[in-house]
């Protein structure tokens, strides 16, 4: 049997994990070259760095940034107990990290309303297996959305992007011949003339000129790969009337369907 091999990214995401009960275990000073995240769950503790020295109590986080000189301890009276989590310094770290609230000179964020230690439970260390790693990077991205949550950075409040909700929405649904921009407002939560006026300006036409435009661009990709008759690519689409379709795709691209499907189509597929 011809065997398979599968391709990997430049590696999991998630480097290493662990637990640590209530005792005097410290480390520093110091640079790692990855992200370590450290939840407490019981007991006090210090972290320094940055020239500071930031107390870190139960219920609360905090992070390492890499190649940045840390020292961190416990309280000698009341020794913190925690998990922790190390994860790479790479791309995809940078971007989740960017919507939460965490920064090399506030490396610390208050008490969780959450008890995060199922999530840090979820998060395993990642073996060679291929399902492995991407089990292990989806605890990750599990563990961190809560943190995203819970302290979201003002980069994640700009991030909480109306128009690419909106967008994303449309993308999903188009095909439902019901789907109307009363839909997509309820669906973004926001006001509806605010919403109106973000997405004009982001995308230069209003949402149901843009359901129209995504909904003949899927059009004019069908034509192009599949022998779809003019019903079965108006239902795709989101269209129940045909002749309407075929009336809105010559507005939007100047050719009827067939005419189109003649000059661009590439082929076939079942």
């Amino acid at each position: 049997m011809k065997s398979i091999c599968y391709g990997f990214r430049e590696g999991s995401i998630c480097k290493g994990n662990g637990y640590k009960p209530p005792n005097l275990h410290k480390w520093g000073p110091g640079v790692r070259d990855v992200y370590a995240l450290h939840y407490i769950v019981s007991g006090k503790g210090y972290l320094k760095t940055c020239h500071t020295a930031f107390p870190v109590e139960t219920g609360e986080s905090f992070i390492i940034f890499p190649h940045r000189e840390v020292y961190y301890y416990p309280d000698p009276q009341d020794p913190w107990e925690y998990f922790w989590i190390e994860f790479n310094n790479g791309a995809e770290t940078s971007r989740l990290l960017s919507m939460i609230d965490f920064a090399p000179g506030s490396p610390v964020v208050k008490a969780c309303p959450q008890d995060l230690r199922p999530l840090f439970h979820m998060v395993k260390t990642a073996g060679m297996e291929p399902f492995e790693r991407e089990r292990s990077d989806a605890g990750l991205h599990l563990l961190l959305s809560y943190y995203m949550e819970h302290y979201p950075s003002d980069k994640a409040f700009l991030k909480k992007d109306y128009v690419l909700s909106a967008r994303e929405f449309i993308e999903s649904n188009f095909w439902k011949p019901s789907l109307s921009v009363l839909d997509v407002v309820e669906f973004v939560k926001i006001e509806r003339s605010y919403l109106f006026r973000l997405f004009k300006e982001a995308t230069g036409t209003s949402i149901s000129g843009y359901l129209t435009a995504f909904r003949i661009q899927r059009a004019c990709e069908l034509l192009k790969t599949s022998q779809l008759s003019v019903k079965s690519l108006a239902y795709s689409v989101g269209y129940q009337d045909p002749m309407y379709f075929s009336k809105v795709f010559k507005k939007v691209t100047s050719s009827t369907p067939s005419d189109y499907k003649k000059a661009f189509n590439t082929g076939s597929t079942e």
